[in-house]
């Protein structure tokens, strides 16, 4: 299964008799599923649907869902709500009669809130175009998940090449002359002399324990191991796909402990160097990690 990215776009759209519809799908990175959809009023069991689908195709990132419909039926017409009109005259007529207040005229109660009403999209409309508006929708879906995959796809290019560089200064930092015993104990051993020279009152015996203590404390045999693994874990989830971004990003972490601790252990200039290179290709890396699914 290959990856995906959590970015992405996708429209769709087409028409029923008089009724134009089209839907359109902007999909950006986010922490969990977020899915955000506007419809007209009168079709929100389309927004449910499209909730429900998309909850089922993707598992990560935010979601925001457009539907648009129109009509060439010519502009709203009013339409006179006679209930509420025959209700209002019922209600009038039990008033008690009074000199000091006129009897009610039509221009008057038809411009009371509801007497006179836009005709909106009838249900009738939404029984028309409900099957191709929803045919819409899984044409739309399928071509966010393809967008989204072909992003995936790109990334994976990315993080594999990051990879290939993090196992390559890897393995230098392993095989650097440096990090080897005859190297470590000369610089100890130096250290320890210029100690000595700059202050004679200093323990020779107490300072060959501590430059022992040192020398352990110096060696990056444990996190060149750990590097290797990370390495060997993160391509294993490649293989695998899906949406494996949160695993990614918790191994991108691991990464930034592992070449930060390298760098506080180096204790020579080619190592810091690698190590550098490292945090960077390690930053980059995290960058695009945030992408994925």
């Amino acid at each position: 299964m290959a990856i995906e990215s959590m970015t992405g776009f996708a429209r769709a759209a087409g028409t029923v008799g008089i009724h134009a519809w089209a839907w359109e799908i902007r999909s950006v990175n986010g922490r969990g599923l977020d899915i955000r959809v506007r419809v007209p009023p009168g079709f929100e069991v389309l927004a449910e649907a499209a909730r429900k689908r998309l909850t089922g195709a993707f598992a990560r990132g935010t979601l925001h869902v457009n539907l648009q419909i129109t009509s060439d039926a010519g502009p709203p017409r009013p339409r006179i709500n006679e209930a509420a009109l025959a209700g209002l005259l019922q209600a009038i007529a039990r008033l008690p009669a009074s000199d000091a207040v006129r009897p009610p005229s039509y221009d008057g109660l038809l411009g009371i809130r509801g007497v006179v009403e836009l005709a909106e999209e009838s249900e009738d409309t939404l029984t028309v175009i409900e099957a191709p508006v929803l045919a819409g929708l899984e044409s739309v879906v399928l071509g966010l998940k393809e967008a989204r995959a072909g992003e995936g796809r790109a990334l994976e290019a990315v993080l594999s090449g990051h990879l290939d560089t993090i196992a390559r200064l890897t393995t230098q930092a392993e095989q650097h002359p440096a990090r080897g015993v005859d190297a470590i104990r000369e610089r100890i051993a130096a250290q320890v002399a210029a100690l000595l020279e700059a202050s004679q009152a200093l323990d020779p015996q107490r300072l060959h324990q501590e430059a022992a203590l040192l020398a352990v404390k110096a060696d990056i045999r444990e996190e060149i191991d750990r590097l290797h693994a990370h390495v060997a874990a993160l391509r294993l989830l490649l293989e695998q796909g899906g949406p494996i971004g949160r695993k990614l990003d918790f191994l991108s972490q691991e990464f930034g402990r592992e070449a930060s601790t390298l760098c506080a252990k180096a204790g020579d200039a080619g190592l810091s160097r690698i190590g550098l290179e490292l945090r960077t290709v390690v930053d980059q890396m995290r960058e695009q990690v945030q992408n994925v699914e």
